[in-house]
């Protein structure tokens, strides 16, 4: 029977799963810098019998296996935020430590966690036969500091591939995600007048202008709280002041400009020209030539030296349950498990910004890990969802297309 030769063939390969993502997770990819532990993952995808390994223009690794007329990619993103103060940690946040079946490591679920079970678990749909009429790409790539920067730059630079479907290996506690929220990134400005702070009743204080629509920003995130914007399965929108930075001539002048920067989370209810406008509504009619609202751009280069200018803007999206690959994922899960899982969406954003949210390429999310691990000096993952998720991951391409021989 196909599942058991699935499982075979995994647990045939368990150690070498689970010492490919301490090895990745070993390796530091903080600020996107993405070039050794990108070797490291080629290094396994050639030894896997990849067709093609190698990095793209940006510095994201892909591999492509297969040959067929259905393109599939599994992404997964291999930078990861900072690790802070390292007083903070009872364990090297690289080497890791592994306790009751959970491997604890910057990076373990969010996002290395998947990478190892993608690679492999392609590795074994070839081999078993399951991508005669697919061509699948494993995508690591840089996602941390700009969501959808990479699978953009995929589709429109390189290697210019359109996936036909996407699976997002960010930790879903191993059910099936078709969503979430989206964000939008901005700045307010209010202009002033310098002045020494002596007299400074001859200037005009922009940190005073500021301050009533810090207020108002404040008053309206608590609204979204109970309810304003909410959506049945993605859940409140919110809004909220991240940072700020001051001009002034001295600590004995007043300020002339003051900005404050916003994260506003959005659902799929909001259309993105509401959202702006709801902001610009803040701002007094009097004073709308003084304060500004802008939309702020992505365009720092990636370590390649790389520049792909995107807007900070990250639609929210959400799948229908019965789309087919939303049902392939479930009957997948189900194949494998014997089980029924619940569908769920993510609270934080992911490269679904860009695949479902800009391209409207259908995608879903399954992966190892709980994402409220993330970022956290706690952050890990069990192993045994580690190996699991690789039997997915090499099961998924062959039901996804028997799904869509039914459908059709």
């Amino acid at each position: 029977m196909e599942i058991n030769e699935i499982k075979k063939q995994v647990q045939a390969n368990r150690e070498n799963i689970i010492q490919f993502l301490r090895d990745i997770c070993a390796i530091p990819s903080m600020e996107s810098q993405l070039k050794d532990v990108g070797e490291r993952i080629g290094a396994e995808m050639t030894g896997l019998g990849f067709d093609e390994v190698r990095f793209d223009k940006m510095g994201n690794i892909f591999g492509r296996i297969g040959s067929g007329k259905r393109v599939i990619v599994y992404d997964s993103h291999i930078d990861t935020v900072g690790v802070g103060d390292l007083a903070d940690w009872e364990w090297d946040p690289f080497k890791g430590k592994i306790e009751n079946g959970n491997f604890y490591a910057r990076g373990a679920c969010d996002e290395k966690g998947s990478t190892p079970g993608m690679v492999y678990g392609l590795a074994i749909a070839n081999k078993l036969g399951y991508l005669q009429d697919t061509t699948a790409y494993y995508f690591g790539n840089m996602e941390e500091w700009c969501d959808g920067i990479a699978p953009n730059s995929f589709v429109e630079v390189d290697p210019k591939v359109r996936p036909d479907f996407v699976v997002i290996g960010e930790p879903t506690r191993m059910n099936i995600y078709r969503g979430h929220k989206g964000r939008i990134e901005l700045k307010i400005t209010a202009e002033g007048r310098s002045a020494h702070a002596a007299s400074h009743y001859l200037g005009d204080n922009a940190m005073y202008k500021m301050a009533p629509i810090i207020e108002q920003i404040r008053e309206l995130d608590r609204r979204m709280r109970f309810g304003m914007g909410s959506h049945p399965l993605q859940g409140n929108p919110s809004i909220v002041v991240t940072d700020a930075k001051v001009q002034t001539a001295s600590l004995n002048a007043v300020p002339d400009r003051f900005t404050i920067f916003i994260d506003r989370r959005i659902t799929s209810n909001e259309p993105h020209d509401d959202v702006i406008a709801q902001i610009r509504g803040l701002i007094p009619d009097y004073q709308q030539d003084e304060i500004r609202v802008e939309e702020l751009f992505y365009d720092t280069p990636s370590y390649t030296g790389f520049v792909f200018p995107v807007s900070k803007y990250y639609p929210a999206w959400l799948l229908d349950e019965g789309h087919p690959i939303v049902v392939a994922g479930q009957d997948t899960v189900e194949m494998l498990w014997d089980e029924k899982r619940p569908l769920d969406t993510w609270d934080f954003s992911t490269n679904g910004t860009y695949w479902a949210g800009k391209a409207g390429i259908p995608s879903i999310g399954f992966g190892p890990g709980d994402e409220k691990l993330a970022h956290t000096s706690e952050e890990h993952v069990p192993l045994k969802d580690v190996v699991d998720a690789t039997e997915f991951y090499a099961l998924f391409p062959k039901i996804l297309s028997e799904t869509i021989k039914k459908g059709s």
